[in-house]
């Protein structure tokens, strides 16, 4: 594959052009230059339109500006790399090469003069020759020690095992004096254990970098489930207060409603109304007997309310099946109030199948029947209600239980 960029051997940089190859010579004195498959990054930012010719230039435009989209247009950019040097014109108007010489012919590429000792001794350590031919020019002949850190560096390189080309002019004989075998085996055995200890000085930064990481993916967390906590407890107090001003406006209205229940039979039996001044007195005497007799309806009702309020906590797991509950219930009392003389309504057998998944399998069906009236008759085989126990009131105040349990979303959640 044809070369698309130059890469020093030094430092590791891509280059696109030997002109820009000899401005980083200038700049940092590296001297050592091959020619690379490597194509040089063409990231361009779609915000901005900026090139980014790496993943570094990227990511730090995207730190400063905040701008995350780049098109990779390396592809397009790709393109075999000119070797030959770039002309100018001398003051006659001649063209000639950037470094002064008349000729545009490019120079023969070899392999470099590399010191021949020092190259047997990495042979007779293990590495191929290409590799350490490689190691040798690139860390300028000066010590094994050099080459073989080299190597270490750059394993990782795709052209580690190509044998590098220099020019004709540049190869130069790079003789060294020699170490005996015994200091080759020592120095091996001493700069393996650097390699070592300098990777492993790598792995123990790194697993610093990632235990503040994961410290700092902790306390985000940590914050995150606090603030969950919160709004929880604040939504539950909301939910619980809404609660209590519904069972207020419930019971306030079940209040009226006996209230008006009360006027109506006073004025069916053809009483005058009652004197607001006259029942305040004893307001007291009926509170206090409330929870000691249920004689009165008002605590018969409290009695229902208090038995659907435990069949739904009994079952609260399943909503659906609670709700059918209520509404069979709601039937079988708006059945008997719409058709009191009709006894099929007023008898129901218990073994019935529909009758217990509905509501004699469920604790509190039977009994919030047996407040209405019903009792069971034949060995408790049927609930029957007699037609001289149906109380229209006690029926309508059961429907009226009924209908706010199943309409309240908050009916029974405390």
């Amino acid at each position: 594959m044809a070369g698309v960029s130059l890469k020093c051997g030094d430092c590791g940089a891509l280059l696109k052009s030997v002109q820009e190859a000899q401005e980083h010579a200038e700049l940092t004195s590296h001297s050592n230059f091959s020619e690379s498959t490597e194509a040089i990054l063409n990231l361009v930012c779609t915000s901005c339109g900026k090139p980014c010719r790496s993943k570094t230039e990227s990511d730090l435009h995207t730190k400063r500006t905040g701008h995350t989209e780049f098109a990779d247009k390396t592809s397009e950019a790709a393109k075999p790399i000119s070797l030959e040097v770039p002309k100018v014109a001398d003051e006659s108007g001649e063209a000639m090469d950037v470094d002064g010489s008349g000729s545009s012919k490019p120079e023969e590429m070899v392999v470099p003069e590399v010191d021949k000792k020092l190259l047997e001794e990495l042979e007779g350590m293990g590495f191929p020759a290409a590799r350490a031919t490689r190691a040798l020019h690139y860390s300028g002949n000066a010590s094994l020690e050099a080459a073989v850190n080299w190597i270490v560096e750059h394993e990782n390189d795709p052209d580690i095992d190509q044998m590098p080309m220099v020019p004709v002019s540049t190869n130069v004989d790079a003789s060294k004096p020699s170490l005996t075998p015994e200091e080759v085996k020592l120095k091996a055995q001493e700069l393996r254990e650097r390699a070592r200890k300098k990777k492993e000085e790598e792995e123990k930064k790194a697993e610093r970098e990632r235990e503040k990481e994961r410290i700092r993916i902790g306390k985000e967390l940590l914050e995150a489930k606090r603030i969950e906590e919160e709004n929880e407890r604040k939504r539950l107090l909301a939910l619980r207060k809404a609660e209590k001003e519904e069972e207020k406006r419930a019971r306030e209205k079940i209040r009226q409603k006996l209230e008006e229940d009360k006027a109506e039979r006073r004025r069916r039996l053809g009483l005058p109304p009652e004197d607001p001044a006259t029942a305040k007195p004893s307001t007291p005497v009926v509170e206090e007997k409330k929870s000691s007799l249920p004689v009165r309806p008002a605590t018969k009702v409290e009695q229902m309310r208090e038995c659907l309020r435990s069949l739904k906590q009994n079952h609260k797991d399943d909503d659906a099946r609670v709700k059918r509950a209520f509404q069979t219930l709601l039937t079988y009392i708006g059945n008997v109030a719409k058709n009191p003389n009709e006894e099929k309504f007023r008898k129901i057998r218990l073994n019935n199948q529909t009758f217990q998944d509905r509501v004699g399998a469920l604790k509190g069906g039977i009994e919030f029947l047996e407040l209405c009236g019903f009792q069971k008759i034949e060995g408790g085989e049927f609930l029957f209600l007699p037609r001289d126990k149906v109380e229209m009131e006690l029926l309508n105040s059961a429907g009226a239980e009924l209908n706010s349990a199943i309409n309240n979303p908050f009916f029974g959640v405390l």
